[in-house]
């Protein structure tokens, strides 16, 4: 993990990726992405990290975790056998992508809920997290519950739409509001730490010349604006948003949930995801967004400071190398990719021979087919 920035520069850093608004939080003792990591992610535009919390000195076990993850060295090799028994061991915490990890759409990954459950039995803390914005934590936690995964609470589940609500409430004066392209769980999200929610649902052209839509009304409290999955993003939101960002300059903050720009679906096609509309955003306004989901480090970093978990004795499992193993890598825990989502070995491979460190902060430590594979390492 890199060293803590200081007061001024991550002032100065918010002034061009978002603004600051008024109280904006400063770093906390965590610094921020790799070189690579941040070469990655364009720069990163990442929110500023609120610190990871304690955590005991690593022990034994975590220096055999070390030793097991080659020394340091990402190479991907296939878990199994006395290197998962030792890896897992190891470990006291382990956080699971959720789509394309622990099911697909409405189907759980065969094996996947029997191989939390028994992570869980095993005094394991298991911990969630995501970039759809467009579920709540109490809907991810009745999602586990309803497809056979071990018994969680909301504590346990890290979506970006909550972490772009923890990161609203620190950045924003009391009795702000936010102005929001995203789904009612986003909007429920701001609402449950007391920022109103203001544009949400479709919405249209206040009239038929862009006179009349320059001259829309302007919430006075609105001080950021919120840019995740919206179904009904549209040149009317655009235009508002923009009014907003410019009518606030660097005192309206422009905050993304992530940047994922296509979602696959099953049959090898896709749509349009987050990231295209944040970039329309940030188009529009000449500004670089702060984002607070993978693979930026402060999803990880309202994890750590939950639970003041120690990142030497953390896995990350994820199915996608420039989020989820990203992020994994990005914060120095253990990283393992599952080939039930989306990234290949063959991407991998490509990630390894290209001599570009960026790409190569994209390589895992280790690989399994599925992670119904861990089961064998697990016992009975």
């Amino acid at each position: 993990m890199g060293q803590a920035a200081n007061e001024s520069g991550a002032g100065r850093d918010a002034m061009r990726k978002g603004g600051r608004g008024h109280g904006a939080p400063a770093p906390g003792a965590v610094g921020g992405a790799s070189s690579a990591a941040a070469q990655w992610e364009r720069g990163s535009g990442a929110a500023q990290p609120m610190g990871a919390g304690g955590g005991r000195a690593p022990g034994r076990g975590a220096a055999a975790m070390a030793a097991m993850a080659g020394g340091g060295q990402r190479l991907c090799r296939r878990l199994e056998g006395e290197t998962a028994r030792a890896v897992l061991s190891a470990a006291d915490t382990v956080l699971f992508d959720c789509d394309g990890v622990l099911w697909r759409g409405e189907t759980a990954v065969e094996g996947a809920a029997a191989t939390l459950g028994r992570l869980a039995a095993a005094g394991k803390r298991l911990c969630y997290v995501t970039n759809n914005s467009s579920r709540t934590r109490e809907a991810y936690t009745e999602k586990l519950r309803r497809l056979g995964f071990p018994p969680s609470d909301t504590r346990h589940v890290f979506g970006s739409a909550y972490c772009a609500a923890r990161y609203l409430r620190q950045a924003l004066p009391p009795g702000a509001a936010a102005y929001v392209l995203g789904s009612p769980a986003l909007a429920a999200e701001l609402e449950a730490v007391g920022i109103s929610p203001l544009g949400h649902g479709p919405a249209a052209l206040p009239g038929p010349s862009p006179a009349d839509w320059a001259q829309a009304p302007l919430d006075p409290a609105v001080r950021a604006v919120l840019v995740a999955f919206d179904e009904h993003f549209s040149y009317a939101k655009l235009c508002q948003a923009l009014r907003y960002l410019l009518r606030g300059g660097t005192d309206c903050l422009l905050v993304g949930t992530n940047r994922d720009h296509r979602l696959p679906l099953e049959g090898g096609t896709a749509i349009p995801g987050t990231g295209c509309l944040v970039r329309a955003v940030e188009t529009a306004a000449q500004r670089e967004a702060i984002i607070v989901g993978k693979p930026t480090r402060f999803m990880f970093d309202c994890v750590a400071s939950e639970f003041h978990i120690e990142p030497a004795r953390t896995i990350m499992v994820g199915d996608r190398l420039d989020t989820d193993i990203l992020m994994g890598n990005t914060c120095g825990l253990t990283t393992l990719l599952t080939l039930t989502g989306v990234s290949t070995l063959e991407e991998v491979k490509e990630h390894q021979e290209s001599g570009c460190p960026a790409r190569q902060s994209l390589v895992p430590h280790y690989y399994v087919d599925s992670i119904a594979d861990l089961l064998p390492a697990l016992g009975e």
